[in-house]
């Protein structure tokens, strides 16, 4: 964000005031170019990426409600055996990975089969719980439809795998730099220009500028506005990357805040009281695990875990099985139970209040950014957000294009850089404490230092040849 020069009339005063421009101005004034001019490009996919996704919900209500949804909410739903059974009896490949109950009425039952599927994906079959009649089946990742999957996958790594997902940590780690750069440029250009004018009058744009001077007061008005929601995406973005998020897990780590884990684990029947051979969970369940997950999930109830949630089936033998809470809507509902599967009793419980706070608030900003935490007013406020940075973008490039030098240097590709070198101007005090500063925020976000070192070693070489031309003209 970029703020308004001061008029002509106004230039001897306007210099006057730059003698008191703080040291550091050159130097957030170029960081702020050069992050916005080549991190744009990342910002403005992830902005349109993320706008879509925000809105996966909807589609999937659309493109697939003959399979999620019921036909007509007729009597009493059938047993879950009866459900489990329809479905395998359409789908007999793989394994029951889980079965995950209609959360309301109208929603059909999902059995999901462990299948040869890459990428963590199942096989998910759909039931209707009124009727037994399988309404269809998609292939699914962590719960998601394929259209919901398509475009995680497309906002999280452009569909590249893991070397896509590089894109999405460098837009994220400099979203939060480049919105502070700009809030300091144009808070402090209007300060120093407008003197003692209202602070309000920096929440609106110029409306007597024309040209670039217009849409610098846009830009930059539009990018305050936004900066909150901007900064907060980036934060939450980096919270569960590759890097970034690998820093933030060893950080909690070594603080001690490790989430709990549920024991699946069966005690050893011992005496008299022990099974006979052929009566043990792991036996009975595989022998006809549809019949297990109505007790289970009985059990689970009676446990109190209401709401949505989703029966797992161990894939080793003598292991528990578990229900766990899905709920992502606030408040959310995470518990988690451990159930014997022979004697219907809950053997372990986790809580979503004994997870430490540290994961609990990552996972409440994983669900803002994703959308679901608060229905449709946090699909609203993301779809401003989002659109917001569009226009930001599109702006920022618009000015910088009609800044281009004019005459002989006409060719010149957009508007020119602020001056280099702009830290060797700044005081001692601040290269002290601002150094340490630094080297903690690039091993937090290592993927903001590599670029950051790429930036600078490009500009030193761009510097020098710039040099060279200029004491050699005849080249």
């Amino acid at each position: 964000m970029i703020a308004d020069r001061p008029s002509t009339a106004a230039a001897p005063a306007a210099a006057r005031r730059r003698s008191a421009e703080p040291s550091l101005w050159p130097l957030v004034t170029r960081l702020h170019f050069y992050a916005a001019l080549f991190v744009a490009p990342f910002l403005f996919l992830a902005a349109l990426t993320g706008l879509a996704y925000a809105f996966a919900p909807q589609l999937d209500q659309i493109v697939y409600r003959d399979v999620l949804r019921v036909e007509q909410v007729t009597g009493d739903p059938r047993p879950m055996h009866q459900q489990i059974r329809a479905a395998r009896a359409a789908h007999p490949e793989g394994r029951i990975a889980s079965v995950v109950p209609p959360a309301t009425p109208e929603e059909t039952t999902r059995v999901v089969l462990e299948v040869a599927e890459p990428d963590e994906r199942r096989r998910s079959v759909y039931v209707d719980p009124y009727t037994g009649e399988v309404t269809g089946a998609l292939t699914t990742k962590l719960g998601g439809t394929p259209i919901t999957t398509w475009l995680s996958e497309a906002h999280s790594n452009l569909h590249l795998g893991a070397p896509g997902r590089i894109y999405l940590e460098l837009a994220a780690s400099w979203l939060w730099l480049v919105v502070v750069a700009g809030l300091l440029m144009w808070l402090g250009r209007r300060r120093l220009y407008r003197g003692k004018a209202p602070f309000w009058r920096a929440l609106w744009y110029d409306r007597s500028g024309r040209g670039v001077r217009r849409d610098r007061s846009r830009h930059a008005t539009l990018g305050l506005w936004l900066s909150i929601g901007a900064v907060f995406l980036s934060l939450t973005g980096l919270s569960w990357s590759d890097h970034g998020g690998a820093r933030f897990e060893a950080v909690e780590r070594s603080l001690g805040a490790k989430a709990p884990a549920l024991d699946t684990a069966l005690p050893v029947p011992t005496g008299r009281k022990a099974r006979p051979p052929g009566d043990d969970a792991a036996t009975a369940g595989a022998a006809d695990p549809a019949r297990r997950v109505g007790p289970v999930l009985a059990a689970a109830r009676a446990a109190g875990l209401s709401g949505p949630v989703e029966v797992g089936l161990p894939r080793v033998d003598g292991t528990a099985w578990t229900v766990t809470q899905t709920d992502n809507r606030w408040p959310v509902r995470k518990d988690q139970v451990a159930v014997d599967p022979a004697t219907g009793k809950v053997t372990d419980r986790v809580d979503w209040a004994d997870h430490p706070r540290s994961s609990r608030l990552r996972f409440l900003g994983s669900q803002v950014h994703r959308g679901p935490l608060f229905g449709p007013v946090n699909q609203a406020v993301l779809a401003v957000i989002a659109l917001g940075l569009l226009v930001v973008i599109a702006w920022g490039y618009r000015m910088w294009w009609r800044r281009r030098p004019t005459g002989a240097e006409r060719w010149t590709l957009g508007g020119r850089p602020p001056p280099r070198a702009a830290w060797r101007k700044l005081p001692v005090p601040v290269l002290v404490t601002g150094f340490p500063v630094l080297l903690v925020l690039l091993w937090a976000m290592p993927v903001l230092g590599l670029s950051l070192a790429g930036f600078l070693v490009a500009d030193a070489v761009v510097g020098a040849v710039q040099r060279r031309r200029a004491a050699d003209p005849a080249r």
